[in-house]
């Protein structure tokens, strides 16, 4: 299945999240695909090391991982990053003036 990514939002986003889950009794609490115990951030780092959604979920990888649960990981990563905020402190802000003078 493919995704527009311009229209990456809505019920395409909705139903992705739910193939995640996060539980104290499973994977040490981190999040994780649903019915697996392989973490969202394996998914991750296996796309961050150039591989793709195809090989991951191949037989070499995951074989049981579905493509949608490969871009699930990357939307539950996306809505952590989406609502973070970035406090910064005082320390690295005078350091900058500083390095400006």
């Amino acid at each position: 299945m493919a995704y527009d990514i311009l229209n990456f939002g809505g019920e395409i986003m909705k139903n992705l999240l739910n193939r995640i889950s996060v539980n104290p009794d499973i994977c040490h609490g981190k999040p994780h695909i649903k019915g697996h115990r392989i973490m969202v951030y394996q998914i991750l780092d296996l796309l961050a090391a150039g591989m793709k959604p195809e090989e991951i979920s191949g037989k070499d990888y995951f074989p049981g991982v579905a493509l949608e649960d490969i871009y699930a990981c990357v939307a539950y990563a996306n809505q952590l990053v989406r609502n973070e905020e970035i406090h910064f402190f005082e320390e690295i802000k005078a350091g900058q003036n500083e390095t400006a003078n």
